[in-house]
């Protein structure tokens, strides 16, 4: 194995280094961050062999180009309905590819989502703060944004053939689903009948989203004397609303503490469906209790871990394949001729 260079020549906006996340931090007010599809970022890595949490590049709408200057390395794109150019084809997301010296790959945002992910097949040499690369938007630390000119260096890469080709990308999202909230912490700091409110009417989302949080524009959810609550840890998936009614998504970079009321929280494995919601994209949501939410958790988690095991096994050669594939739907007799 040896190593394989890469350089930027385009990059949009919050396109960025993201590896599992910062944990252990947030009591001294540093963000956990990470991606913000969590699940796709997990399926990019695993579907080259690499650990989960590995360093990956999150990819925005904005889209990204690169060109490999030397070195060859199998690379794997998850998450949103991202399109790929590379090597003079244009294929679908959901895929394991490998770049060569000389040629180019561009991801561009396709028909939905606000996230993708690109994974290699080798170590991304990218800067760790506080033992992770992952970046935190505002300050920049960790792995930071890519920018245009930027040369990447990938360690140890290697092409990975036994392991290309499409992946057995997850349904769509249905755009009628709602996402399941734990009704709390102060939802009894709000005016009477403000949780219906938001369990029964769809929301909007606003270009205000970021890696910070998603505005939503909807019915307004009135307080009645919440702002006077002392500040307090706040969680990803909190819709907390200001003194203006209107509620917002706290996401991967979110602030550690806040004082704004908090009417309800997302169960952990919902809010990857919701950041792949784009602007003027209707949210809705229902309201499950304590015990049903860690129900649907664990749900969710065993069956997404089922499936990474699954995708992290190589296909393995185009012989292998064909002997794994049943080629006969029947018995044909040999003196059918």
């Amino acid at each position: 194995m040896a190593d394989a260079v890469l350089t930027v020549t385009y990059t949009g906006p919050q396109v960025s280094f993201q590896d599992g996340g910062r944990r252990g931090w947030m009591r001294f007010g540093v963000p956990a961050s990470g991606p913000m599809d969590r699940f796709a970022h997990a399926a990019a890595n695993r579907a080259l062999g690499r650990p989960a949490g590995a360093t990956a590049i999150e990819v925005s709408m904005g889209g990204l180009s690169l060109t490999c200057e030397s070195g060859t390395v199998s690379f794997a794109v998850c998450g949103g309905g991202f399109t790929l150019d590379h090597a003079g084809a244009r294929v679908e997301g959901w895929v394991v590819r490998t770049l060569s010296a000389g040629e180019s790959l561009t991801i561009r945002a396709g028909k939905w989502g606000s996230w993708c992910y690109l994974a290699f097949a080798g170590e991304v040499d990218a800067q760790a703060w506080l033992g992770a690369t992952a970046t935190h938007a505002i300050s920049q630390f960790g792995g930071g944004a890519l920018t245009t000119g930027q040369r990447i260096t990938l360690r140890n890469a290697e092409a990975t053939p036994s392991r290309e080709g499409p992946l057995p990308a997850p349904p769509l999202p249905d755009p009628n689903a709602r996402q399941p909230v734990v009704p709390g912490p102060q939802e009894d700091r709000f005016a009477p009948g403000a949780l219906d409110t938001l369990t029964r009417e769809p929301f909007t989302v606003t270009p205000a989203y970021d890696r910070m949080g998603m505005r939503l524009d909807g019915p307004e959810l009135p307080l009645a004397d919440a702002l006077s609550i002392p500040s307090e840890p706040t969680l990803r998936g909190s819709i907390q609303v200001a003194g203006d009614g209107v509620a917002t998504v706290l996401l991967a970079d979110h602030q550690t503490t806040g004082g704004y009321p908090k009417i309800a929280t997302l169960v952990s494995t919902a809010t990857d469906a919701l950041v792949q919601a784009r602007a003027g994209d209707k949210v809705r949501f229902v309201a499950v209790s304590p015990d049903e939410a860690i129900m649907r958790a664990r749900r969710d988690l065993a069956t997404r871990q089922a499936w990474l095991d699954e995708i992290a096994v190589p296909r393995g050669s185009l012989e292998d394949r064909l002997m794994r594939a049943n080629l006969i739907s029947g018995v044909h007799h040999g003196g059918d001729e």
